[in-house]
């Protein structure tokens, strides 16, 4: 705003006020466009026959005579059914876990008053000021001694846990009124009953809210994977990507790259672009900026 004013200082208020939401949308419309650089060349590259050459590659021009080979190819050479369900298993055993945990949790936090309530709580919530890279050694002595080691469980133990979950339902849990767990209460509800059938349903906003950012942060994630896994059938998406990419046919075929990369980011991209109004919303109203 403040460089729009310096330009048009000079300007009516009225040609300002027509300038400046143009300006603004233009201004957006080139920041998305950026954005959108490499998926454009990821698509024209996935669809871009071999026999263009690898000078074509870098170019932003679809290729007249589009192909699927290379999605076809990586498909075959980096063994993506795999990998898409070995990485499947771990986002939504990770997410069910994280569920309950962050539901009892945050409900205790919430409701219930026991000694140093306040303090436990910003002693949990220290953990989102904790670098992952730094719990890695120790949580890889803590899978190798429970026998976890190179298994999907390995995977997913560190992450049953979640101070920003707790931390989220907690609040969603403090916007509930008290009235209805009293009304519940006077009626005979026990605790655990007062919680799937007042605080969860209510909260429904938040837990989705959540859920995208689990799923999305697991699907992504590659260093503790890569710590943990070593066999060949267990690794997920973003291991055998890397993999994938390091292999001989790999290196030799940028569009086979692309096509793998591609298909690794895929499933999280169509359901966005299918479920975006709910991911909105879900965000709006559980207070995310």
């Amino acid at each position: 705003m403040k460089l729009i004013d310096r330009l048009y200082k000079d300007a009516p208020l009225a040609t300002r006020n027509e300038i400046t939401p143009k300006l603004g949308f233009l201004l957006t419309v080139l920041l998305a466009f950026a954005w959108l650089i490499p998926f454009l060349w990821m698509g024209v590259a996935t669809l871009r026959p071999s026999s263009d050459g690898i000078n074509l590659m870098a170019e932003l021009i679809p290729s007249l005579k589009p192909t699927l080979d290379n999605i076809r190819d990586a498909w075959e050479i980096g063994d993506f059914p795999r990998y898409f369900l070995n990485t499947t298993i771990i986002c939504t055993g990770i997410l069910l876990v994280q569920f309950v945990t962050i539901t009892l949790a945050g409900f205790a936090f919430a409701r219930l008053d026991f000694a140093g309530k306040t303090l436990i709580f910003y002693l949990f919530l220290m953990q989102l000021m904790l670098v992952p890279v730094l719990l890695i050694v120790p949580n890889l002595r803590i899978i190798a001694q429970f026998g976890l080691y190179d298994t999907l469980a390995g995977v997913m133990m560190p992450f049953f846990a979640s101070a920003f979950g707790t931390f989220l339902m907690r609040q969603a849990f403090e916007a509930i009124p008290t009235e209805l767990e009293d009304a519940a209460l006077i009626d005979g509800a026990s605790l655990f009953q007062r919680i799937r059938h007042i605080y969860v349903p209510l909260s429904i906003p938040s837990f989705s809210a959540f859920a995208i950012i689990s799923v999305t942060s697991h699907w992504n994630d590659f260093l503790w994977p890569l710590m943990v896994i070593n066999s060949p059938d267990k690794r997920p998406l973003t291991v055998g990507l890397s993999v994938f990419t390091a292999t001989a046919e790999g290196t030799q075929a940028w569009g086979t790259i692309a096509a793998g990369t591609l298909m690794v980011i895929a499933p999280l991209l169509i359901t966005f672009l299918i479920f975006q109004k709910r991911f909105i919303s879900s965000f709006v109203t559980s207070g995310i900026k």
